[in-house]
Formats: structure tokens, sequence, C-alpha cells
């Protein structure tokens, strides 16, 4: 398959939500044929449809040649590796990951079938996602919904603060 390009929305707001989004940062860039291009800030939002502590977000921009299957199965076992549990929907999590868009060059990939909806189905209702996705592009497309900078300001009633850079680990030390 061809490079795709992908758009990964990363939280969590249990333990240390940073911490855990950078080290899934660090997972992504390690997937077979996966390259991370680009990341936004880090941002704290209120949970939307859910009880819990404050989420910690970014969005992560993407090249792969993973079909978007694969590559959600890989985010799927990352979440899990980070100890993400599903007791009910939207509880509170150590990490979550989703594939919010991918392209290739045919443009903007839509899929609908039972385990993988692009563009994620309810991305364009939420600034946790919208807000670090238009710090990366705010003129990118959300297919069937209108412009990323758009769409943000229609969330403009949802709390969301961009709180700094996504922490990234220290490089090894050169030997003596």
């Amino acid at each position: 398959m061809a490079a795709m390009r992908a758009w990964i929305g990363l939280g969590a707001n249990l333990g240390d939500a940073a911490g855990a989004l950078s080290r899934a940062l660090d997972a992504i860039d390690a997937l077979p044929a996966t390259q991370v291009v680009r990341v936004s800030s880090l941002y704290r939002s209120a949970p939307v449809d859910a009880q819990g502590p404050d989420f910690v977000n970014a969005v992560a921009e993407i090249e792969t040649t993973l079909k978007p299957p694969e590559l959600l199965a890989q985010l799927l076992t990352i979440e899990a590796g980070e100890g993400r549990q599903r007791p009910y929907r939207n509880a509170p999590r150590t990490l979550d990951l989703d594939l919010l868009l991918a392209s290739d060059a045919d443009g903007p990939l839509r899929i609908d079938s039972a385990s993988l909806v692009l563009p994620h189905p309810r991305m364009h209702l939420r600034a946790f996602a919208l807000a670090p996705l238009a710090e990366l592009d705010a003129q990118l497309a959300v297919p069937g919904h209108g412009r990323v900078a758009d769409l943000l300001a229609a969330c403009a009633d949802q709390r969301i603060e961009r709180i700094g850079a996504m922490p990234r680990p220290k490089p090894a030390a050169a030997p003596r």
C-alpha cells in the first residue's frame, strides 16, 4: 500500500496523563512503516459526556503504509499496554488513541465498518480533538463537516486550554 497520512487523537485522564501520551507517541513512531511527522501541544479539557478528572489531549500527524484497520489494531495494542480498561462507555482512561482522519494520494479516506469509522464520527463536535488538530492544520477539511478552524469555532462553549509542549524523553547520553 502507498503511504497514508493519518491524524491520531491522544488523550488520558488517569495517572500520569502527559507521560502516557508521550509513551504512546513513541510507540506510534516505532510501529512498522510508520513515522510521526508532527505533534500538537498538550491541551487540558473537561470530560465530554463523561465524569472524572480533566483530560490531557494532543494530536499526532503520522505517515504510514499500514492500512487503517491495521493501524487501529496497533493503536488498541498500545492502549492496552498503558492499562486501558473499558468498564463502561466514556469511562476515565489511562490512554485513549483515536484514529481521527486519514488520507492517501486519492484524498480523504471514508470508512464505515463495524470496527472503524473514518472520519471519526464525533470529532467534529469535540474541541479536545479540534484544537490540537487546528494547531497542526486549521485548514484541514473533515469530510462531510468542513474545515477544522470552522468546526472549532462552533465548539467555543467547550473548556479547553493549551498547557505546553508534549514531553519527550531525553536522548541517551553519549558514551564516554
